[in-house]
Order: structure tokens, then sequence, then C-alpha cells
């Protein structure tokens, strides 16, 4: 029960700036546009979209799994914000 207790939390702990979350967003738009243009070939969109597609819940969301376990953070004073999953509590 613990890793289940450790996954909610790392998901539900906003670390995410806006600018991060702007550019998370936006990397699926670029990887398609510059495959569309021809300027990178379907070899390396295919991972490089994976891996945009990835990253786009995170700007979704604004809670990144993988910073909450290395203690990093990129809002502003390097601070972490809780958000409640439960939508009961108002």
């Amino acid at each position: 029960m613990k890793l289940v207790d450790t996954l909610v939390k790392a998901n539900t702990t906003k670390n995410v700036a806006g600018w991060d979350r702007l550019v998370r967003a936006a990397l699926p738009l670029v990887v398609a546009g510059l495959w569309a243009t021809e300027l990178i070939p379907a070899v390396a969109a295919i991972p490089l979209g994976v891996l945009a597609l990835m990253l786009f819940p995170t700007a979704v969301t604004g809670a990144c799994s993988v910073y909450y376990a290395l203690g990093v953070s990129t809002l502003p004073g390097g601070q972490t914000r809780r958000r409640d999953p439960s939508p009961d509590n108002r």
C-alpha cells in the first residue's frame, strides 16, 4: 500500500511551472510540424513524438512524477504545492 500512497502523492503534487508546462504542451506540435515539413525523417519523428506525448499529461496536470522523485520543482522558489485529489474538499 505504501507504493500506491507514494504514487498518488507524486501525481498530486504540483511542481511544474507555467513556462515548463507550455514547453511540454508545445513539443508534440513542434515534432509534428517538423515531420510534416520533412525537416526530420519519420525514423527520428517517432521516438521524438513518443517522448513529446509522454510529457503532455504533465503539462495538463502540472505534476511531474520524475521531478517529484528527484526533488525538483520549476515553480518559483522551488516550492511544491499539494493538490487535493478529492473533489469533495472545496
